[in-house]
């Protein structure tokens, strides 16, 4: 049986303001593919992000459809249960105050922190306990957010998505601003999910951050798709030149990749 996307995007126009971020932007991403879009900041790696989310529009046309899980009028909540979402503007929007075991169980309102009219069942609570030992994050149960290191946050975040058990995880550069201890346990969890079985798509500027389970790669640039295909076929040093518009060199271990500057003219 052939797998179905859970991400279809067809010719879809999308402003930010005046800016026109995607022309005919069309792009597919099946369900039980692990893949990573790498792209330089100004892609589109945002808007992309803002799509899935709800928070950007295309312009209406005949011809342009967004659909999640084959869904294209999709109920924003029963999406949020089968798709976690991890992105830098929520860790900046977060709540100093919030808890970590509040921050976890926000995910089941898709709220950024908890609020006295939400209730919680016993079960919703010990899922949620139960993400944060998973995640190795328990120690921040009562730990406010404000006093975690950024890899805390993070896992927290994660968890967040974690809690509904979705199919499919996007994550948003998710090692920025981590230490390599930190950003070797992330990258481990990653991995670990997609053994599990849950999809996941990488959006990302760092080639370190793509671990070997992903199999297809998309190189977005000035909000158009550059390059699309396998992993070994689409990450040679000529297509990331041609991406960052600069001389890049790749090296390879352990099936994971590595940028270094290329030759100069």
């Amino acid at each position: 049986m052939k797998p179905s996307p859970f991400i279809e995007i067809e010719r879809a126009t999308v402003y930010r303001g005046d800016t026109c971020v995607f022309h005919d932007l069309s792009l597919a991403i099946d369900e039980g593919t692990h893949a990573a879009i790498l792209g330089p900041n100004g892609a589109g790696k945002s808007t992309f992000l803002k799509l899935l989310a709800g928070e950007a529009h295309p312009v209406p046309h005949d011809e342009t459809h967004i659909r999640l899980f084959g869904e294209e009028q999709w109920n924003v909540w029963d999406v949020r249960k089968r798709l976690g979402l991890v992105s830098h503007d929520l860790q900046h929007q977060y709540m100093e105050q919030v808890t970590g075991l509040k921050v976890v169980l926000s995910g089941y309102y898709a709220s950024i922190g908890t609020y006295a009219h939400q209730d919680f069942t016993y079960a919703q609570i010990s899922r949620a306990h139960a993400v944060m030992e998973e995640l190795g994050i328990g120690f921040l149960i009562d730990r406010r957010f404000a006093d975690m290191s950024t890899g805390e946050q993070r896992r927290c975040l994660l968890g967040r998505a974690l809690v509904h058990d979705p199919v499919a995880l996007v994550l948003d550069e998710p090692t920025s601003g981590l230490d390599l201890t930190a950003t070797f346990h992330y990258l481990d969890l990653v991995r670990g999910f997609m053994k599990k079985g849950k999809t996941v798509l990488l959006v990302t500027h760092h080639i370190h951050e793509i671990p070997p389970e992903v199999e297809r790669v998309l190189l977005l640039k000035e909000g158009r798709v550059l390059r699309d295909g396998d992993k070994a076929q689409v990450l040679t040093d000529a297509n990331l030149s041609l991406l960052f518009g600069c001389s890049v060199a790749l090296a390879q271990a352990n099936g994971w990749y590595q940028a270094f500057p290329g030759h100069s003219a």
